[in-house]
């Protein structure tokens, strides 16, 4: 699956400046320390943070999306920051298990 089938699926467009991406997998986790060294290249990572440090750690793990839980949304300047580092984010109103399970259906 692809980020911009992701959307089709009724995640929010944040920024999307690679719509082709694959997601192959997922994680959870607002640890930064571990998302960095846990999540998977290519993953839809699943968080509650919103704070720049989200674009860091996104940059250097390099997930496929990033995927905002709970109605989180980015300030504008992480937003724009979001976009010009090629970062994915989409986000969803959904409670992050039950966003965690819509994701593993939608990418099995």
């Amino acid at each position: 699956m692809t980020v911009r089938e992701l959307l089709e699926q009724g995640f929010t467009e944040v920024t999307i400046p690679e719509p082709d991406r694959e997601i192959r997998g997922a994680y959870m986790g607002d640890l930064l320390s571990w998302v960095m060294g846990r999540c998977r290249e290519d993953a839809a990572w699943l968080t509650i943070m919103s704070n720049v440090n989200v674009i860091a750690v996104a940059s250097l793990a390099n997930p496929a999306v990033v995927v905002l839980t709970e109605g989180v949304t980015l300030p504008d300047e992480i937003r724009i920051l979001a976009e010009s580092k090629g970062v994915n984010v989409v986000s969803t109103e959904l409670p992050s298990y039950e966003a965690a399970v819509e994701l593993s259906k939608l990418i099995s």
